[in-house]
């Protein structure tokens, strides 16, 4: 009599967990918000949003918006925007522009 009680009860609990999360993806909903704002994949629910995944390259979404505004590559999306890179000379736009106002060569 108990084994069956047992069983029951463990039956129970199967059905009762795979319902509790059929139709509901990974992570919580804030989470799952965010994701679809940011672009991002911190629940879990959209594995396709992962960095680096065809249609969604490395770094954020804000530090690629930085990275275009800037011509940097914070993000690791825009390599050829790295300092030293064939039409990116070393140091920031901010600094080149200042040595080219006060006529030093500290990036040069």
């Amino acid at each position: 009599m108990q084994f069956h009680l047992i069983a029951a009860g463990l039956l129970l609990l199967g059905v009762a967990g795979c319902d509790s999360t059929r139709g509901n993806p990974p992570g919580t909903a804030a989470e799952r918000a965010l994701d679809r704002t940011a672009g991002t994949n911190v629940s879990g629910a959209y594995p396709a949003q992962s960095d680096g995944m065809p249609g969604n390259p490395p770094g954020t979404s804000a530090e690629r918006a930085l990275d275009r505004a800037a011509g940097t590559n914070v993000s690791g999306a825009y390599p050829m925007q790295s300092d030293g890179m064939p039409g990116n000379p070393p140091g920031t736009a901010v600094s080149r522009t200042i040595d080219r106002a006060v006529g030093s060569s500290g990036t040069r």
